[in-house]
């Protein structure tokens, strides 16, 4: 939760910058410590160990974040995709209310236009805090009232409201996973093995001894900003709702556009 409200409340320029200068800090420092303290010449004889071992300590690190970097960016697009499908059926139950009896569809009219609305207005702030909107919730309960209140007549009819439920079906599971997503997927303990291990790869460069010493550094610092932002991008996308990378609300407001008060619109 300390991460999602990071997110929330700070730009993500303002947090890129302090996370790369923190880690070049570290990384920098502690390889200037290690010279003053060793000396270069001392150093220079662990390049050739070092580097086979920090060879494998930087794989494994490598890996392990790609992992997630890939894991979360996946899960931002399911979530874009449940967000775009939810809207989608919003419409489609839209439309198909005015081929059911005439005072069910425009219950179920009503309440839907209620529901789309307020996801907008409540549900997409709340989620950028990691949570879920009560006036949402109540409004989905009497969107399914409405569409079980409804009594077909004949087959046609009877057909068309197995449709509506279907439709009704497929805007409450995308709900749900847009609501699950909201607080992250990766758990805590990941993220505190990510940040170990990269205050880890960090610390490597303090057992290089190198005779030209800006070189180092700018090598050192190059690989702080890589670590830093690598982190921030598994960090921006594991809460797609919240921050300068979120999804769009947009879907929904085109959903809204399309759903006239009379259709098809004259």
């Amino acid at each position: 939760m300390h991460l999602l409200h990071l997110m929330h409340d700070v730009p993500l320029w303002v947090t890129a910058l302090a996370v790369s200068t923190a880690a070049g800090l570290y990384s920098i420092g502690l390889m200037l410590v290690a010279r003053t303290v060793f000396g270069v010449e001392r150093l220079k004889l662990n390049n050739e160990v070092a580097g086979f071992k920090f060879a494998v300590v930087g794989v494994f690190y490598g890996v392990l974040l790609a992992f997630v970097v890939v894991s979360v960016w996946e899960d931002f697009h399911t979530t874009e995709a449940a967000v775009r499908n939810e809207a989608k059926a919003a419409v489609d139950l839209h439309r198909l209310t005015f081929a059911l009896p005439v005072e069910g569809g425009a219950a179920i009219r009503q309440r839907l236009l209620s529901y789309t609305d307020h996801v907008r207005k409540y549900e997409w702030p709340s989620m950028a805090l990691g949570q879920a909107s009560d006036d949402v919730a109540r409004d989905l309960d009497q969107l399914s009232q409405a569409v079980f209140n409804v009594q077909p007549q004949g087959e046609r009819e009877l057909a068309l409201y197995q449709h509506a439920l279907r439709l009704l079906t497929v805007i409450t599971d995308n709900r749900n996973e847009r609501l699950d997503s909201s607080d992250g997927s990766v758990p805590p303990i990941l993220w505190f093995v990510l940040i170990i291990g990269g205050a880890i790869t960090l610390g490597y460069p303090a057992f290089f001894g190198s005779s030209n010493l800006l070189a180092q550094i700018l090598m050192t610092a190059a690989l702080a900003v890589l670590v830093s932002f690598s982190l921030l991008l598994g960090l921006a996308f594991d809460y797609p709702f919240s921050g300068a990378v979120h999804i769009s609300v947009a879907p929904f407001d085109k959903a809204l556009e399309q759903m006239p008060p009379n259709w098809p619109p004259p």
